[in-house]
Order: C-alpha cells, then sequence, then structure tokens
C-alpha cells in the first residue's frame, strides 16, 4: 500500500492548522470516512456500468436489466477511530451490496479483530464492552460482543477436528482449572489440554477439550479422539499423578511409555518442605532430576 504524497499532508496541515493529536485524529476520521464514501460510489459506478454524473445512452435505457441510483441510506459503523457515519448508495433494483462494509454489518474488520483480541487474552463480554468504550469512545452491548467471538467457532471447530501426524515422539497431557460464570453461578471448569512434540522435534497444540474436572475416564475419550484423527504411535506419554491415567493412556496406546512429570513431582515434594527452605531443596533436587544415568540418580538421592 502506497503512503500519502507529503505535499498532500502539508496541505492539509496548511488547512486545518492542528494544535493537539485530538484534532488530528478527527481529521483522520473524516479522511476515513470520505474514502469510505467514494470507494462505495465506486463499487455502485461498478455495478451500473456509468458514472454518478454520467448520462445513460438510449440502448441502456430501453434494455429489460436497467437500473438506477436510488439514493442514500444513513449508516453508523463502529470503527477503531470512533463512531462514523456514512451514507450508502442504493440502487433501484436493491442489487448492490458494499463489498468495503457488508450489508448488515456495523463494524469495520479492525474492531472486530480488536474484541476478538481481548476475548481471547480471557476479558469477560463486559469488561470488552468497557475496554473499546474507553478506547475508541465506541458504545458496543455485549450482546455484540457476543455475536462478533461466536464468528470464530467455525474455525475452532475446525482447528479441533483437524488430522494430526501418525507419531509424536513425545505427548504432554495435562488440565487447566479454571473458574468460570455458568447460569448465574460460579463454577469450576477442566481444561484438558494435549501438547505433542513430533518426530522433528516441533511443538503443537494437538486440542483443547473442556470438561467438569479432570477424571482418567475423560482422558481416555481423548486419547481416542487423538486416534481417530490420525495418532497411530506415540513413543512417550507424560502426565501427572491423577489416578487410572495409566490405565487410560495402556488402552488407547498399550505400547507407549509413560513418564511422571517432574514438575508435578516437584509441587508434590514442596508441599512437605518449610518455605524457608524451598530454594535450597529445589536446588538440589534439580540434580537428582538432571542426573543422565539411574545410578548418578540414586547417588544424589543419598547424598540428599
Amino acid at each position: 500500500m502506497k503512503t500519502i504524497p507529503k505535499e498532500v499532508i502539508k496541505e492539509l496541515i496548511k488547512e486545518e492548522k492542528f494544535s493537539n493529536t485530538t484534532e488530528v485524529m478527527s481529521a483522520i476520521k473524516e479522511m476515513f470516512r470520505d474514502v469510505l464514501q467514494e470507494i462505495m460510489e465506486a463499487e455502485l459506478e461498478a455495478e451500473l456500468g456509468y458514472e454518478k454524473q454520467e448520462r445513460r445512452t438510449e440502448d441502456v435505457e430501453s434494455s429489460p436489466s436497467k437500473n438506477y441510483r436510488n439514493g442514500y441510506s444513513k449508516k453508523t459503523v463502529k470503527t477503531q477511530l470512533g463512531e462514523v457515519e456514512i451514507a450508502v448508495p442504493r440502487d433501484r433494483n436493491g442489487e448492490y451490496e458494499p463489498k468495503i462494509i457488508s450489508k448488515y454489518s456495523r463494524n469495520a474488520d479492525g474492531m472486530e479483530e480488536k474484541i476478538l483480541c481481548l476475548y481471547a487474552a480471557g476479558l469477560s463480554i463486559r469488561d470488552i464492552s468497557e475496554q473499546i468504550k474507553s478506547l475508541y469512545d465506541v458504545e458496543i452491548s455485549p450482546e455484540l460482543v457476543s455475536k462478533i467471538s461466536e464468528k470464530i467457532m467455525p474455525q475452532l471447530n475446525e482447528w479441533q477436528n483437524r488430522p494430526l501426524e501418525a507419531a509424536y515422539s513425545f505427548i504432554f497431557l495435562d488440565a487447566i482449572h479454571y473458574k468460570i460464570r455458568e447460569d448465574h453461578q460460579i463454577v469450576t471448569k477442566a481444561a484438558y489440554m494435549v501438547l505433542g512434540v513430533n518426530l522433528d522435534g516441533y511443538k503443537e497444540i494437538l486440542g483443547i477439550w473442556i470438561g467438569e474436572n479432570e477424571s482418567s475416564k475423560f482422558w481416555l475419550s481423548v486419547l481416542n479422539e487423538l486416534k481417530s484423527r490420525g495418532v497411530q504411535d506415540v513413543y512417550l506419554f507424560c502426565v501427572d499423578g491423577l489416578n487410572g491415567f495409566r490405565e487410560a493412556i495402556g488402552a488407547a496406546y498399550p505400547k507407549a511409555g509413560i513418564q511422571r512429570c517432574i514438575i508435578h513431582q516437584i509441587r508434590a515434594s514442596m508441599r512437605y518442605v518449610n518455605y524457608k527452605h524451598a530454594k535450597a531443596f529445589t536446588a538440589d533436587l534439580k540434580e537428582v532430576y538432571t542426573a543422565v544415568t539411574e545410578e548418578e540418580a540414586l547417588e544424589k538421592i543419598n547424598e540428599f
């Protein structure tokens, strides 16, 4: 995309005589509106086949598919620059639909992206509405935020059900527990996370599943889904000490190895250590789990 010529910018500065950044943003907002307006005018001209002030020929007038301009309809669009009022050109046959701002949309692309980014960051719907109001002085209802966030659901479903590689060197299984508001109550949910390392050493999230709480039964359903998506062989699973975890893995991938997650083991050990001894304890413990051989690890435990 080409930048605006400096001569045009200098002329604008002379005309407007800006004294603060607010006036600059206001001018940019007006420019945005004017450019948007001209794009829609050009779209309609291409649709009708003649320019706004151009007279149509008699052949075109007598054709059965003749179409004309039919005034404008006002529309307020929410953008990152604030609310912008535009005049959408219309045609008599109602065939023209703006491409730059779709017929039923009242949000510019950048605004929807900002809302989705805030949503992905974990903000609540009402928090997003307040943030957009604070940043862009645009009123957005919680209902609108919900509708925009729902647009990404087909993409999420496609990602969640995508085919996977046939073999992985390592797969890490763990659940993150968090609280959400559901039916006017605060409840705890478990997000089952599966991180895979392929044979080339690259990491990727294989999927995320939401459950009421962590259980080996639910993990078994997750493993069976991985198999249905193409994962046939796993060299090593890394898991925590959840009861029934080994049995679930053995049922889905009987030849896979299983390793207890070191982080979970350290956390479990720390429960019995006084806080003032925590740093020294973890430093000594690190020499055990980083040992190259089993004999070396046992020697470090005895020294420990």
